[in-house]
This record gives structure tokens, C-alpha cells and sequence, in this order.
């Protein structure tokens, strides 16, 4: 589906979830209401997720974003378990993965390396969190 074709119909679909013992959901909220402001739908997972139940509401929802709000330190061992499950599912091409949260310099390499499409640090400002989201979205054609 072309980004005009999103615009004229299917809005995009985002899951803005909280893996873990992560408590603190501050974040979330508001990404998922700057997402919702700008015309995406927005799905919140409420807190203390397992990856294999984000993995599984990214599937039933058919959601086009995956952002994944983690302060808690566990990136490393909660993201990777999460692409993984995408996988097993054939969900991860058409899966735009964001983290959000507090990830050190060298662990977002790793990250990028296996397949988020973008993390965002304290900060960032909400228009170039939404400007990403549009720009790469997957194209479901």
C-alpha cells in the first residue's frame, strides 16, 4: 500500500508496547497520543508485557509499527526476543520496529543491526519520531 493510499484509506497501525518489569509508562503515553494526533491508530499494551504477548498482539492487530518503550536496561534480552517471534510469524517485513527508551550508544548498533528500524532516545522530538513512522512504513502491496 503507497503512503497516498494510506492517506486516502487504511490508517497506519501502531502498537506502542511496554515489555518487562519496565514500570514507567510516561513515555508511552505520550507517543501514543502524539501518534494518535497524528492520524495513526494507536494500540497501547499496557505495562509489564511479555515479548511473546507483544509479539502476539503485533500479529492479531496486524499493526504496521512495533514501538517498544524499555527504560528498564533489558533491550538487549527483551528486543531480540521479540524480532525473533515477528519472524516466526512472517510478521517481521511488514513490521517497522522502533525502540524508545534509554539504549547506550553500542547497543543500538546491535539493534539496527538486527532489524529495528530506528531508536529514539530521550528527547526526540515527536514530529521526527511521526516523519520516520511515514517515511518507512512498510509498503504492504
Amino acid at each position: 500500500m503507497s503512503t497516498q493510499e494510506r492517506e486516502e484509506g487504511r490508517q497506519i497501525r501502531c502498537l506502542i508496547a511496554k515489555v518487562g518489569l519496565d514500570g514507567h509508562d510516561r513515555g508511552a503515553h505520550v507517543i501514543s497520543r502524539a501518534f494518535r494526533d497524528a492520524g495513526f491508530e494507536v494500540i497501547y499494551s499496557g505495562l509489564h508485557r511479555a515479548p511473546d504477548e507483544i509479539v502476539q498482539a503485533a500479529v492479531q492487530e496486524d499493526v504496521d509499527v512495533l514501538g517498544i518503550s524499555i527504560l528498564s536496561g533489558a533491550h538487549n534480552t527483551l528486543v531480540p526476543k521479540i524480532v525473533d517471534g515477528l519472524k516466526e510469524y512472517d510478521a517481521f517485513e511488514d513490521t517497522l520496529i522502533l525502540v524508545g527508551g534509554i539504549v547506550p550508544d553500542d547497543d543500538r548498533d546491535e539493534m539496527l543491526e538486527m532489524g529495528v528500524g530506528a531508536v529514539f532516545g530521550p528527547g526526540t522530538p515527536m514530529e521526527e519520531t511521526i516523519e520516520f513512522v511515514r517515511e518507512n512504513v512498510p509498503n504492504r502491496e
